[in-house]
């Protein structure tokens, strides 16, 4: 591979996720010469092909998916594992962003990247970590447990064994202001009673914002079980 190349990849390898137009910016050519160039540097296995012009020199999928849409974060099981709040290996890395595309799903490294759209007011709760020497963003746990159940990307079920099992670990009163901050009124029933389930009480704080409509505890259960009406809850999970 020929030096001026070499130095092209090095100054590519900034950018997470490139496309045409950032190898323009290098290398004053026409398109026409761009594309054949890219096309050679694939085959070459020098750079990784993600999608329709895009590409990238890493082989981590979790880099990828933080940077394959902007603005976003990673979230849900994937977030959870990173945490080490679950051992489960997310098959699938789920990404909520505040823009619209096309294609919500896409394959990277035989890792599943799956793109959720939301409303901008729900872009928050998450931060910057570092990855290979690169920045990703992640959502916090508290968010990721809310986002979870907000696109119902994990059952209730799992989710409330993750709150039982991490609660000394989660940011309670984080968690219930975010609660507070979505304003779902199901999300809030669901969560102020598995905190509650778990020992700690915030129905002063939350009762304000609840009706008298019930739903299930998990979603993804048939609506049969012992109903709560402190919160409003069918516990359609816990066995009795």
């Amino acid at each position: 591979m020929r030096e001026s190349t070499q130095e092209l990849l090095d100054q590519l390898k900034k950018y997470p996720v490139f496309d045409l137009l950032k190898v323009a910016r290098k290398v004053k050519k026409k398109e026409n010469y761009l594309r054949l160039f890219i096309h050679r540097l694939v085959q070459k296995k020098a750079i990784i092909p993600i999608e329709k012009n895009k590409y990238t020199l890493y082989k981590d999928p979790w880099i990828v998916a933080s940077h394959i849409i902007w603005p976003s974060y990673i979230s849900s099981w994937a977030a959870l594992q990173y945490y080490n709040f679950t051992e489960q290996l997310p098959t699938t890395i789920e990404v909520v962003t505040s823009k619209k595309r096309r294609k919500r799903e896409l394959y990277f490294q035989e890792t599943k990247i799956k793109i959720i759209t939301t409303k901008p007011a729900l872009m928050f709760g998450f931060t910057k970590c570092i990855r290979e020497e690169m920045e990703i963003f992640m959502a916090e746990p508290e968010k990721a447990l809310l986002d979870a159940a907000l696109f119902k990307s994990m059952s209730f079920s799992e989710i409330r064994d993750v709150v039982v099992s991490h609660l000394p670990h989660l940011k309670k009163e984080k968690l219930v202001a975010y609660l507070l901050k979505i304003g779902n009124k199901s999300l809030i029933k669901r969560f102020g009673y598995i905190l509650d389930f778990a020992g700690k009480d915030y129905y002063n704080r939350l009762h304000k914002h609840l009706d008298h409509n019930f739903v299930s505890l998990d979603y993804s259960l048939p609506q049969k079980g012992k109903k709560n009406e402190k919160w409003g809850i069918i516990d359609n999970v816990t066995k009795r």
